[in-house]
């Protein structure tokens, strides 16, 4: 097997058995154009060593590479087997299934908007301002001391950037749907965003983003810069794919559709459609979203969890009305964070919850023809690099060595 021996390089001295080095998860993951970024290499760092090119977007080494292996094992697209992150347990009847298969641990499902005069979701919400609105509501109740979000970088429109936002105000501002990665799991310092060591926060992401906040707090031991243990309520995203920003925003909606992107108030994803919208809310651009799948990132089509099954809350527009959010609560925490909003929200029954079974053995799918490796929810949390070079070395999706 080829692979990347930096110890040979540097001085002819053999490396340790079973190390595995940045060089090989960027071989395999990044350079193949597998990353997802979503940051868990960057998290689970132990010298902080890692952090985001911000050119590129994604992981780079910045400090010298120590071998241990880490940024491998908890990459979703790397050494972890995501699958193995889904809860076990059976918990409610309620749209349940086995381990892998139904909607997963579902403890409640529901469709719900927020309550316009309770003012707890702000103006950029969407899809009933249920994620804003949990957000504010856990935060001023003290559940939480803050919240990591998605927020339009100030410097490039319609481009998201992580954000761990203090106060209620900072939620809402955060408020609305962007559709390409932000590397979330690179923010969780809780120093670098003011709050006291013994801080707790909620994240809102996407579902490879709570698969490395599953692993990461899984295996509890010391870490760089990065606070997963700190993370007490998680929100998934419903997604089947995200994309890159500058070839979704930059070179199809600016270059391709001629739409200016200062014009633009809002972006969503409805029903298989592709919407943006203006800031007065005229329509400006309504295509299938499959035209702009060439933005997609290739890793995305690995994944097998358009549910975020590992998530205390999964949330999204399949299977409700407009204007309301799905959202299915799987864990203690999702319900008590679902029971302090309640009297804000007008709540109703999902007005189609097969529209969810639907896409997601669609998403299965897909998966099962991207993936090289085989699909075990009962296997092993970590996969090893030998064996994930001998499943996708005559692939498409092959390591890419850059000569080495």
């Amino acid at each position: 097997m080829k692979r990347f021996r930096i110890r040979e390089e540097m001085n002819g001295v053999d490396e340790p058995p079973g190390k595995v080095w940045f060089w090989e998860l960027e071989s395999a993951v990044i350079e193949a154009e597998r990353c997802v970024q979503c940051g868990t290499c960057v998290a689970v760092c132990p010298s902080n060593s890692l952090a985001v090119n911000a050119a590129s977007g994604l992981p780079e080494l910045v400090k010298m590479c120590t071998g241990c292996s880490l940024c491998w094992d908890f990459c979703p697209r790397g050494g972890l087997r995501y699958e193995a992150t889904w809860p076990k347990e059976e918990a409610g009847e309620l749209l349940r299934g086995p381990v892998g298969e139904g909607l997963g641990v579902v403890v409640d499902a529901l469709a719900a908007r927020v309550r316009p005069e309770r003012g707890l979701a702000g103006a950029h919400a969407q899809d009933g301002g249920v994620v804003s609105a949990l957000l504010v509501a856990a935060l001023e109740a003290g559940d939480i001391d803050g919240a990591l979000v998605a927020r339009e970088d100030p410097r490039t429109p319609w481009r998201a950037v992580p954000f761990l936002a203090t106060s209620a105000e900072e939620i809402r501002e955060a408020g609305g749907s962007f559709y390409n990665q932000t590397l979330a799991l690179a923010a969780l310092d809780l120093e670098r965003a003011g709050l006291e060591p013994d801080a707790r926060i909620a994240v809102v992401g996407t579902p490879c983003e709570i698969q490395g906040i599953r692993a990461l707090q899984s295996r509890a031991w010391r870490r760089g810069a990065s606070r997963p243990d700190a993370v007490v309520l998680t929100i998934a995203l419903m997604c089947t794919k995200s994309f890159d920003y500058r070839r979704l925003m930059l070179e199809l909606v600016r270059g391709e559709r001629r739409v200016p992107l200062e014009r633009i108030g809002k972006v969503d994803v409805v029903r298989g459609r592709f919407l943006v919208f203006g800031h007065d809310g005229a329509l400006l651009l309504d295509e299938p979203v499959k035209h702009f799948h060439s933005a997609a990132l290739k890793g995305c089509d690995e994944c097998a969890d358009f549910l975020g099954r590992g998530a205390d809350l999964s949330v999204g527009s399949v299977g409700s009305a407009d204007g309301y959010s799905s959202v299915l609560v799987r864990s203690a925490a999702g319900e008590r964070a679902i029971a302090r909003l309640r009297p804000a929200l007008e709540v109703t029954e999902l007005s189609d919850p097969d529209a969810l079974r639907r896409l997601d053995a669609l998403d299965k799918r897909v998966a099962s023809a991207a993936l090289a490796r085989p699909f075990e929810v009962d296997g092993p949390l970590f996969i090893d690099f030998a064996e994930h070079v001998a499943a996708y070395a005559d692939t498409e999706r092959a390591p890419v060595w850059l000569g080495r």
